[in-house]
Formats: structure tokens, C-alpha cells, sequence
């Protein structure tokens, strides 16, 4: 299955990154990366450009509202924060379902970014199956901390990742 392609500009005070394709567990290590770097490095307000992202699993959905969550623990889309620019209407109905929407401003129409941007280029992490399998299971326990109602969606995908993660672990040893 194929992931999604990651591309970021980068301005004074925010980050904007364009996601195309899926975006499913796959690419959600790297997403997750990514998001990190670029809050240890100090951005504060990111843009997510999801006008050509056709998918957003549950994983990467966890990995985001996780971020959205770290950046605002009050919840509210605030100065400091996540704006989902261009989310289909599968994406918006995902966010909305899951009780995710509240973390994110979203925003349509042409997004206008200003002149003085840096192409930043990221980097894959080439995640192993158990960067991948830990990223989902945090992604899954996330969604369910955030959403009681939740649990009974994931609680059988978050024991199955849990299963392979511990599988995973005692093979590596």
C-alpha cells in the first residue's frame, strides 16, 4: 500500500506541510518526525495542506490529534496551534466521528501563504515494523484516551498491535 509524499514550507513563525496521497500508518512514523523536529526547532503554528491527501487512517489521525492535543492541552484551536486547510469531506467526517475536530481550525478555499517561504525537504525515517506497530498503538491509545466512545472502536486493534509489538520485541532479543 502506498503512503503519503510529505513536503514542507517553512516561514517566520509557522510550518506548512503538504500531504498527498494516503495518509495511513505507513507514513506516520515519518509524520510524527517530523512534527517533532519542527516543534523542537520552534514553529508553533502549522498548516496542513490535506487538499490532495484522498485517505487519513485512524493512525494518522491518532498521530495528529496527539500533536493538536500536545500543542493546545486546553483543546481549542488557539495562536499556537494545527489549521487543516483543504480536508475532504471523508477527512472532515473522520475528524468530526472520532471527536477530533475541536483540536484543529479548519480552513477552505485558496490557501495563501506568504512569498518569503524555505522549502525544508524531510527526510524518511524508514521505519522498521516495530517504529511502525509502536506508532500505531500510540496513535490508537490516543484516540481512545481523547473519545470515551472510542474505546469500543479500537480497543481490538490497540491488543492486536499491543500482541504484535510485544511478538516483535521478543524476536529482536
Amino acid at each position: 500500500m502506498s503512503s503519503a509524499n510529505l513536503s514542507v514550507l517553512v516561514g517566520k513563525n509557522f510550518a506548512c506541510i503538504k500531504i498527498v496521497g494516503r495518509a495511513n500508518f505507513a507514513s506516520s512514523p515519518d509524520f510524527k518526525t517530523l512534527l517533532s523536529e519542527l516543534a523542537q526547532k520552534g514553529f508553533g503554528h502549522f498548516i496542513i495542506d490535506l487538499s490532495e491527501c484522498v485517505l487519513m487512517d485512524s493512525t494518522f489521525l491518532g498521530v495528529l490529534a496527539g500533536f493538536g492535543m500536545k500543542l493546545n492541552p486546553q483543546g481549542a484551536p488557539a495562536e499556537r496551534g494545527i489549521e487543516l486547510h483543504g480536508a475532504t469531506t471523508r477527512v472532515s467526517e473522520l475528524l468530526e466521528n472520532l471527536g477530533a475536530a475541536h483540536l484543529f481550525k479548519l480552513t477552505a478555499g485558496e490557501l495563501k501563504l506568504p512569498a518569503d517561504l524555505k522549502t525544508c525537504v524531510p527526510e524518511s525515517i524508514n521505519p522498521s515494523h516495530e517504529q511502525i506497530a509502536r506508532t500505531s498503538l500510540e496513535a490508537h491509545q490516543t484516540l481512545m484516551a481523547m473519545n470515551p466512545e472510542n474505546v469500543a472502536r479500537f480497543k481490538d486493534v490497540a491488543q492486536f498491535l499491543a500482541e504484535d509489538l510485544k511478538s516483535i520485541e521478543k524476536s529482536s532479543e
